[in-house]
C-alpha cells in the first residue's frame, strides 16, 4: 500500500511539471564525450519523448574531440591557452567541417526517432584578436544570436541544433565555445531550463568545500541550490582549484565544474530560470530531472523553487495524503479536512514546485510555551535534512513570539526529536487543556526545549 502512495506521489509531480513546462524552452548542451558514448541513443530517445510533451528543445553539441581528430588527421597543429584552442587561418574549415560533422550526428538520431531538426548559422561573432600577447587566431567571441530566428523553429516544432562556429558580419567563421554558446542561447531566449549533460559531475564533499547552508542528499550530493548558495560555494573552493595548463583533457574535474557553475551563475542572474548540472553516463536521468521534484542532478535556480510557507486551505487534501502513511503507523493521530478547517493557520508547510513534502504546526497555549504537533515529511526528502530545517524553521517562530519553550508529544519519534535538542519531560509539564485531551493509552512521551 506505501510503495502504491509513493508511485502516487511520483506520478502527480509529473503531471504537474507536464502541465508547468507546458511550451517551456529548454537549451541543452550534450558534451562529446556523451556523444561519443552508447548512451547517446538512450539521450536522443529522453529528447524526443520531452519534445512530444510539448517542451520546445534547443540543442548544443560538444564537438572538441571531432576537431582534434579532423586537425590531426590533416596533420594541423594547435595549441590551448587558457583552455581556448588557438589553431591557424587554414584550421578553420576543417573545425567548421567537425563542427558540422557532430552536429549531423545529432540530426541523424533524432531523424531515428521521426523528429525534425535544423542546423543553422544564427551566431555572429568577432575574433578574440591579441591579449595580453597571444594571438587567438580562428577563436571568436559571441556578438549575437538570432532569436527571433531560433523562436519561429520552434514554433514551427522543429529542433534547431547550433554548432560552435559563429559569423562575422562579412561572412567570416569562428570557433566559439559551445559551453558558452549554450548559455549565451539559454539567457537571450530567457529558457526556462539549461542543462549540461557531461560525464562524471558528481558535486559532492568528497571533490569540494560544501558551504552549510546547502543541503546534501543521503550520498552527499547537492540536489540543488539558489544562486546564493552557489555563489558561497564558488568562494569557498576559488583558491582550491588548481588552474592548469595545455590540452583541455588534461583540466581537473574541479576546474571543469567550477567552469560550469560561473556559467551557471550568469545564466541564472540573466533570466534563465533554473540551470542543471547531470551526468550523462546515468540512463534517463534527463527526464527524471525534469519531471520529479528531487531530481538526479544538481540544479541551481533563481526563483522560489523551494522553501517554507504558511498552509493554506488549498493545501489540506495534500497535507492528508502526506501525513497518511504516519497516521497508519501510529505516528500521528488521525485527522479530518473539518479538523484542518480551523487550525490550518497554525500549520507551515515545506513546498517544491508547488507540491507538498513536510509540514507541521506551532500551537500556542499560553503566551509562555507551544507545542508543534502533526510534523510529516516525505519519505524522499527526510534524507535531505527537511525534517531538522522544519522543526528549526518553527523554532525560530517560537522565539519571534517570545516564547519560552516548545514542547512536543510522541510515541515513536522520541530519539529523532532528543537527536535535535529536545529533552525528556512530565505529562504534569504541559498545559491543562492538552492534558485533557492527552491518554493513558497512547501513552505520549513528553519533550521539551528552550527557545
Amino acid at each position: 500500500m506505501q510503495e502504491i502512495t509513493q508511485k502516487a506521489r511520483q506520478i502527480r509531480d509529473v503531471i504537474r511539471y507536464l502541465k508547468a513546462f507546458k511550451n517551456a524552452v529548454t537549451v541543452i548542451y550534450i558534451d562529446e564525450e556523451i556523444i561519443n558514448s552508447p548512451m547517446l541513443p538512450s539521450h536522443i530517445r529522453d529528447i524526443s519523448l520531452i519534445h512530444e510533451s510539448g517542451i520546445n528543445v534547443v540543442i548544443v553539441p560538444g564537438c572538441r574531440k571531432r576537431i582534434n581528430e579532423i586537425l590531426s588527421q590533416a596533420d594541423i597543429s594547435w595549441s590551448i591557452k587558457n583552455g581556448i584552442r588557438i589553431a591557424s587561418p587554414e584550421s578553420m574549415p576543417l573545425i567548421k567541417m567537425a563542427a558540422f560533422d557532430v552536429s549531423n550526428t545529432i540530426m541523424n538520431a533524432l531523424a531515428g526517432e521521426k523528429k525534425s531538426a535544423v542546423i543553422g548559422n544564427w551566431v555572429k561573432a568577432r575574433g578574440i584578436g591579441v591579449i595580453d600577447g597571444i594571438d587567438y587566431g580562428t577563436t571568436g567571441q559571441i556578438e549575437s544570436i538570432a532569436t527571433d530566428s531560433i523562436k519561429e523553429i520552434l514554433h514551427d516544432g522543429f529542433i534547431p541544433i547550433l554548432p560552435c562556429i559563429g559569423w562575422s558580419a562579412t561572412g567570416k567563421p569562428y570557433n566559439v565555445s559551445t559551453l558558452t554558446l549554450a548559455t549565451e542561447i539559454a539567457k537571450n531566449l530567457k529558457a526556462d531550463k539549461l542543462f549540461y549533460i557531461l560525464p562524471d559531475t558528481e558535486i559532492s564533499p568528497d571533490t569540494f568545500k560544501i558551504p552549510s547552508e546547502i543541503i546534501l542528499t543521503s550520498d552527499n550530493n547537492i540536489p540543488a541550490m539558489n544562486i546564493e548558495e552557489l555563489s558561497a560555494l564558488i568562494a569557498l573552493n576559488k583558491d582550491s582549484v588548481v588552474k592548469t595548463t595545455g590540452e583541455a583533457s588534461n583540466i581537473t574535474k574541479q576546474e571543469k565544474l567550477m567552469a560550469l557553475f560561473k556559467l551557471a551563475k550568469d545564466a541564472c542572474s540573466n533570466d534563465v530560470s533554473r540551470v542543471h548540472i547531470l551526468d550523462g553516463s546515468i540512463d534517463g536521468i534527463l527526464p527524471c530531472e525534469i519531471f520529479s521534484s528531487i531530481g538526479s542532478g544538481t540544479m541551481i535556480y533563481n526563483d522560489e523553487y523551494s522553501g517554507f510557507r504558511a498552509m493554506t486551505l488549498n493545501d489540506i487534501s495534500s497535507v492528508l495524503s502526506l501525513m497518511d502513511p504516519f497516521v497508519k503507523k501510529g505516528i500521528l493521530l488521525p485527522r479530518t479536512k473539518a479538523s484542518f478547517a480551523d487550525k490550518f493557520e497554525e500549520y507551515v508547510v515545506y513546498q517544491v514546485d508547488g507540491g507538498i513534502h513536510a509540514c507541521a504546526s506551532l500551537h500556542d497555549y499560553d503566551g509562555k510555551q507551544a507545542e508543534i504537533a502533526g510534523v510529516a515529511v516525505d519519505e524522499s526528502y527526510s534524507k535531505l535534512g527537511i525534517g531538522v530545517k522544519l522543526m528549526n524553521y518553527l523554532l525560530v517562530k517560537a522565539k519571534e513570539k517570545g516564547l519560552e519553550s516548545v514542547f512536543v508529544l510522541t510515541t515513536q519519534t522520541a530519539d529523532w526529536f532528543e537527536k535535535i535538542g529536545f529533552k525528556a519531560d512530565s505529562i504534569e509539564s504541559i498545559p491543562e487543556e492538552r492534558k485533557k485531551i492527552w491518554t493513558p493509552e497512547r501513552n505520549s512521551k513528553v519533550l521539551r526545549i528552550k527557545v
